[in-house]
């Protein structure tokens, strides 16, 4: 009798340019914004001025940022989200353990129908969303919706409150505290949203809510210790708010001069933690006069790993 094929869990992210390059970088753009869950415009009016105007100009300024975070080894994001799935595929030896991407490579596609071909029939999917929404982890299960026929898929929709995640971010800002001492104040900063979508139903500000509220309440801090913000806007409709950088200049406004940032709602660094909180809002609060200092994302943190197993563990079933 032939042995059984293993659980596989494909660990899921956003996805990264393959270089920091203006032509990969419109590559890659230009996958990502073509994806109706990320702009729902309609396509005779959005893909003309996608390809005429914003990649154009958007694809030269996004390299140029990439390579202010490259690493030897590649994009950060891409970096980071290896050496997790690396470090999970170390706490299940009897799974198939890989990283994917929605855009770029790995594929997600490529990645399920090669399980499939290698004869695997029960995956785990988890998208490296805490928070749920519809432009993110909706986004990955139509690839999955797509590309899983003859597959048996278990989809983790998100683990805003989970115990075990919660805790790995509490004991990272602990350990940052102890290290460097804690700053005056302390800022939550997720990735915005436009506030129609959030009217319209999408419940992402709720979870990156709810999971603020529980990390704070493990750290034990005063409402006036911390605020919760919102980065990486884009277009010109209303996002999320609080800003995080209109929040840093009320900050310093008010002589808060050293301001520590955690990013909850990013499991691993990528561009938008390392070069707009790291680099682009640590130059603007320091021409205020304030020092900003970032804590790192849970990368292959072993708390973070091992958080992530339970959820997998738990999803197929599995769990002790």
């Amino acid at each position: 009798m032939p042995d059984t094929p293993p659980p596989a869990l494909l660990v899921v992210n956003l996805g990264t340019p393959e270089a920091p390059t203006p032509r990969a970088v419109r590559r890659y753009l230009a996958e990502f914004l073509h994806d109706h869950r990320v702009v729902q415009l309609t396509r005779w009016l959005w893909c003309p001025l996608l390809h005429f105007v914003i990649l154009p100009l958007r694809g030269p300024k996004a390299a140029a940022k990439y390579a202010s975070i490259w690493l030897p080894d590649g994009s950060p994001l891409a970096v980071h989200t290896r050496r997790l799935a690396a470090a999970m595929q170390a706490r299940l030896p009897d799974w198939r353990v890989l990283d994917a991407m929605r855009y770029g490579e790995p594929s997600l596609a490529k990645r399920l129908q090669a399980l499939r071909a290698e004869g695997i029939r029960h995956v785990v999917v988890l998208p490296l969303y805490p928070q749920y929404s519809t432009t993110t982890t909706e986004s990955v299960r139509d690839v999955v919706a797509r590309a899983s026929a003859g597959l048996e898929v278990r989809f983790i929709d998100d683990y805003s409150v989970d115990s075990g995640w919660v805790a790995a971010v509490v004991a990272s800002i602990r350990q940052w505290r102890e290290r460097h001492g804690a700053g005056e104040h302390l800022l939550f900063s997720y990735h915005g949203l436009p506030q129609r979508l959030a009217r319209n139903g999408d419940p992402y500000p709720q979870q990156c809510e709810a999971s603020t509220r529980a990390i704070v309440q493990a750290l034990g801090l005063r409402d006036d210790e911390w605020t919760l913000t919102y980065q990486s806007r884009f277009g010109k409709e209303r996002w999320l708010e609080p800003a995080t950088d209109t929040t840093l200049q009320a900050l310093a406004a008010r002589g808060v001069h050293k301001v520590d940032v955690v990013c909850p709602g990013f499991a691993v660094d990528c561009l938008e933690t390392l070069e707009e909180v790291g680099i682009g809002f640590a130059e603007q609060f320091a021409h205020a006069g304030g020092d900003l200092r970032y804590i790192a994302c849970l990368n292959d943190d072993g708390l973070h790993a091992d958080a992530l197993v339970a959820l997998a563990q738990r999803a197929a079933g599995t769990d002790a």
